[in-house]
């Protein structure tokens, strides 16, 4: 049975992720053709958003954005994280070890939230993730905590059809089981070039929770070669199994 939503604070929340998921500011009809409101009611919405300053507007694009009130809520979920401080220290342990770009991200039913970020000390461009919010099955991440659930459920959680963000994405879902599949069988996720140009990624499940929810992911250039992607992987199991055992003796679920 479908849960009974409340329509103004349904519309509301819907209005915060049309602009958090843009890259500019969104005008009124822009928001109109993305979310299908009436406008009337929207206007007033988003009147009141902006009074409260969880939405700001852009005067010089005619738009709006999303306020610095959104900031600190988001701020209060990672502060209220009891597993975030470990996973940090995981993530630093990591990275001194295996000198790449490593990431801490949850599941968010299709799609997976970055929680950490550690960046490769020889970054020279440094893309934020914390806060990001990309499908799952285009990440390593993802795949690693898709494996996780039945193929039913995966079925049920992710969008249909599969957005394509390059060339090599997987937008096919009998495909998708089957790598999924492979996951499950060796216990790590490998995917290459599906959601950035030029990286690949190797992500393994956190395994404090049943299902796991979290996940450690490892962005490394494509040509890598194999022997050195095991090494990687090899790294990254051991310290994923410490940080899982961690949370686990410290009773976080």
């Amino acid at each position: 049975m479908e849960p009974q939503l409340v329509k103004s604070a349904e519309r509301t929340v819907r209005i915060l992720e049309a602009l958090a998921a843009s890259p500019e500011a969104l005008t009124l009809s822009q928001l109109q053709q993305r979310t299908g409101f009436p406008r009337s009611s929207l206007h007033a919405l988003m009147r009141t958003l902006v009074e409260l300053k969880w939405v700001e507007t852009d005067s010089a694009k005619g738009g709006f954005g999303i306020g610095p009130h959104a900031l600190l809520t988001g701020t209060a979920y990672l502060d209220k994280d009891r597993a975030l401080p470990f996973a940090q220290q995981a993530l630093e342990d990591l990275r001194d070890e295996i000198g790449h770009t490593v990431h801490f991200a949850r599941r968010d039913e299709g799609h997976v939230l970055y929680l950490a970020t550690r960046e490769s000390r020889d970054a020279h461009h440094v893309i934020p993730r914390v806060g990001r919010r990309l499908p799952a099955h285009v990440t390593a991440l993802g795949q690693a905590l898709l494996a996780q659930l039945t193929d039913d459920e995966v079925a049920a959680v992710l969008p249909g059809p599969l957005a394509a963000m390059t060339e090599h994405t997987i937008t096919d879902l009998v495909k998708l089981t089957g790598e999924l599949d492979q996951v499950r069988t060796r216990g790590w996720a490998y995917e290459r070039e599906q959601g950035t140009p030029g990286v690949s990624c190797v992500a393994v499940a956190v395994d404090y929770r049943i299902p796991a929810t979290d996940a450690i992911s490892c962005s490394m250039p494509a040509e890598l070669g194999p022997a050195h992607v095991q090494q990687i992987t090899e790294a990254m199991v051991t310290h994923t199994r410490k940080l899982a055992a961690v949370l686990r003796r410290e009773g976080i679920r």
